[in-house]
């Protein structure tokens, strides 16, 4: 593990492989050990950088709310500091939500994007009444009684009743989210503008990739992305969830190597 620093805080993170560089960022509540299949398969041809987000991982709890922007801006700075110009860029959930605002903010620092199980649209009036009771339950409660209530939520009923694995490895990392962090970022998503006009002005390559059984940002979220980012391709999982890179790593990884093919010729 490295660190960096902005502002003050402290950023956790791996920098793997040598080769055209690729940042992948997380989703909540979890940390970058989530993308450790894909690290292993894209560090034999690329310099995979997985950083902890604001509040989550190794990357330190700053204040009560933790914006998209705010998120991007530690990967900005992270990226500079490793002296990292332009990369292609991928999220997963909240991760595709710091990836499309890192676009906006930073659009020359995108070679390539990809957005999986993730959606564009900002959260409605429950939605965000939900973030925040789920932030004042992570306070009240702690971490465990969040995973209890998310993972059925994560994963695809076949991952939960036959993946035992999996499903630990998620619940390890939900718990070992600090309450704070995770519910800076809650508040923090909450905030988060709609960018279904940005998307129209994303004109790098992009991914599009999510779980044919992803309850959370379902299959039409995608397809709307689709429809509005010109060029971009779809690519479903087949019997994946919400975190179609831990349920089905070999048919996320295919897809993804073949992308960064394609955005490499």
């Amino acid at each position: 593990m490295k660190r960096a620093i902005r502002g003050g805080i402290e950023i956790g993170y791996d920098d793997e492989g040598t080769g055209p560089p690729v940042v992948l960022l997380h989703g909540y509540p979890f940390n970058r050990t989530m993308w450790r299949d894909q690290v292993e398969e894209l560090k034999r041809h690329h310099r995979v950088i997985v950083p902890d987000l604001r509040g989550h991982g190794e990357t330190a709890v700053t204040r009560s709310v933790a914006t998209m922007e705010d998120m991007a801006g530690d990967v900005a700075a992270l990226l500079e500091s490793l002296e990292v110009s332009r990369t292609v860029l991928g999220g997963l959930s909240m991760g595709g939500y710091v990836a499309l605002a890192f676009s906006r903010l930073f659009p020359m620092k995108v070679r390539a994007l990809v957005l999986a199980d993730t959606r564009a649209q900002a959260d409605t009036e429950e939605g965000k009444q939900n973030r925040e009771l789920q932030a004042e339950k992570a306070l009240n409660e702690g971490m465990e009684a969040i995973a209890d209530g998310l993972l059925p939520k994560l994963l695809a009923p076949e991952t939960v009743s036959q993946r035992p694995d999996v499903v630990k490895r998620v619940r390890d990392m939900i718990v070992a989210t600090e309450p704070e962090g995770a519910a800076a970022a809650l508040r923090g998503m909450s905030q988060r503008p709609n960018r279904i006009p940005f998307l129209s002005n994303i004109i790098v390559p992009t991914l599009i990739v999510v779980g044919s059984e992803d309850a959370l940002t379902p299959v039409a979220d995608s397809e709307l992305m689709r429809g509005e980012i010109g060029g971009s391709r779809l690519k479903i999982i087949e019997g994946a969830g919400h975190v179609s890179n831990l349920e089905k790593p070999e048919k996320f990884n295919r897809v993804l190597v073949e992308f960064l093919r394609d955005v490499e010729v």
